[in-house]
This record gives C-alpha cells, structure tokens and sequence, in this order.
C-alpha cells in the first residue's frame, strides 16, 4: 500500500488543523505535507516557542504561503493544556483535525505537575484533556456542510509491553519505579488505543483513528540515550540501521488525518501503512477501555476539569 503527501492529499481549502508536538519530528514533516494543500489554518503546539517558531520559519520557506501559528502547549501540565484549549477555543470557528503527535518516552521514573506518572500523564492524561476540551469545537465543525472531522492519536505497538493486565490502576499517580521504563512506556500507549476505541463509540460524527507510525528516527528516543551514554554507540547504530526516516514514518498519520474516509475505520488501530491491525491481546478488550474511560473521566471532574 502506498500513500503520496503530493499527490494523495486533497485540497484542505477552509480546513484548521491543529498538530501536537509539531516543532520537530513526524509533527513538523507532517505540518510541512499538509501546509502545501491550502489548509486555512495549521495550529503548531509544542511548549518552546523559540523551537516552535524555527520550525516555522522552515516550513515557510518551503511553502512561502503557508498559514502556521504557534501554540504553547505542555501535555505535562492541565494548566497549561486548559490555557492552550481556551485559545484555540477563542481564536477559530471551527477544527477540523485534531493530530495528537506529541509523545513522551525514556524519561526516568517521576511524576508530572499534577501527579501522575510522568510517561502516563504526558501521552494519554495530557492528549485526552486536551481533546476532551476541544471537542465542543469538533462537535460544531462536524455538523457543518462538506465537514469530515478527524482526530488522529499516535499510541506504539510498544503497546505490547504494558505491564500484565494492561493499566495498573492502583499505581498510575505513583512513579512507578518497581516497573521498566519500557513497560510505564507501554502502559500509556496502550491507553492511546483503549481512548481511541472508547472516543469513537461517543462521538460516531468524528473518524477517531490510534495508529503506530514505524520505528522512526525521530527525537523521542533522545531521552533513552541521554540516560544510558555508556550504550549510546550501540543505540546509534541501530537507529541508522533499522530506524525509518520521518518523511515515510509521516505517511500513516497523513494518510489517517486526510485520506478517503472510506478507507478508514473509526476506532481503528492501523500499522504502516494502511493496515488495520486486529490485536488478539489485552488491547481488545472492552472492559479495561471502559475502565480506562470512566476513571481518566473521573480524574477530570474531580479537578473540576
């Protein structure tokens, strides 16, 4: 299966998209692909402005018409994430893609602002606040004429290493240092996938999609390195050897934020490229999606969120 940004992609004429961790990596290649079909607007969030706004510059270099603005955004934080949503709230009509890039990996055991595991507070409570609070906006744009509204969440097939039973619950606001880092890792991967899947059983007008982009050279494997330099030769060498590039490792996401509507099944978990993966794991089942759903609900009433 093959998917061309140039050819493959539509006009987004009138369309606002909104990209997270778009200053570097697969957000900024995917924001590069989508600036070159008119988009009205391309929302950046990432949390240093001065990276956000090289990345910028780059783009517009080489689409010189391009429409980007910056939106500081840490995952990390609710505060941060609540005063990112009002804007976007505030500033436009409508958001017609909701691409939840950003992620967070290889950091050593911690706990976020508001006390959750740091891996699991950045990649799934961090994505589903701010999704929860931009969905008035998507609900309004997926009733208007010609809407297609799409939210697009990167989850891993790192997934895969979640700890035995999927999410442990009782530990999620503790660091969580008794577990590996892959296995915290995979954890807030595998709760991408079961808040996707439980998303588009609420919200049937907007095609949710989770998907693994590839093992891609990007800088989410920095932290890794940084915390074991005695390997980093090692890790080097295989990224440049089994690592794919981020223009290819961009193609899943693009495909699933743009592509015939058709071709994509909501709450669906796709693999490059194109593939529907059907995982006959813990990731299938129901009743920790439903868990998962009513106690990241609940975490958010609770803070009056």
């Amino acid at each position: 299966m093959s998917f061309s940004p140039d050819k493959d992609i539509p006009s987004l004429a009138g369309r606002v998209i909104l990209v997270t961790g778009g200053n570097s990596g697969l957000g900024k290649e995917s924001i590069l692909q989508l600036a070159k079909h008119n988009p009205r607007q391309i929302i950046m969030a990432a949390r240093s402005q001065a990276r956000a706004e090289a990345a910028i510059e780059e783009i517009k270099s080489a689409v010189p018409d391009s429409k980007i603005a910056f939106l500081h955004l840490d995952l990390s934080s609710f505060a941060s994430i609540k005063k990112a949503a009002a804007s976007v709230l505030e500033q436009y009509d409508r958001l017609d893609v909701l691409l939840n890039n950003a992620g967070l990996m290889g950091v050593p055991p911690g706990l976020t602002e508001d006390g959750y595991e740091m891996q699991f507070g950045s990649n799934h409570m961090g994505p589903a606040l701010f999704t929860r609070l931009l969905l008035p906006l998507l609900d309004k744009t997926s009733n208007l004429p010609d809407s297609d509204v799409r939210i697009v969440q990167l989850s891993s097939e790192a997934s895969q290493f979640a700890p035995k039973g999927g999410i442990l619950f009782s530990q999620l606001k503790t660091p969580q240092a008794d577990i590996s880092g892959r296995a915290r890792y995979g954890q807030s991967k595998l709760a991408n996938l079961y808040f996707i899947k439980s998303l588009a059983k609420r919200h049937p007008n907007i095609k949710c999609v989770s998907l693994h982009p590839g093992i891609v050279k990007t800088g989410i494997a920095n932290n890794t390195l940084n915390n074991h330099s005695f390997l980093s030769w090692i890790f080097s060498l295989v990224i440049k050897l089994f690592f794919t590039g981020v223009r290819t490792g961009a193609l899943g996401q693009l495909w699933a934020a743009t592509g015939p509507s058709k071709e994509i099944q909501t709450g669906a978990y796709y693999t490059p490229l194109k593939k529907r993966n059907y995982r006959n794991d813990t990731a299938e089942d129901e009743k920790i999606a439903e868990k998962l759903w009513n106690w990241t609900e609940q975490e958010f009433s609770s803070r009056g969120l």
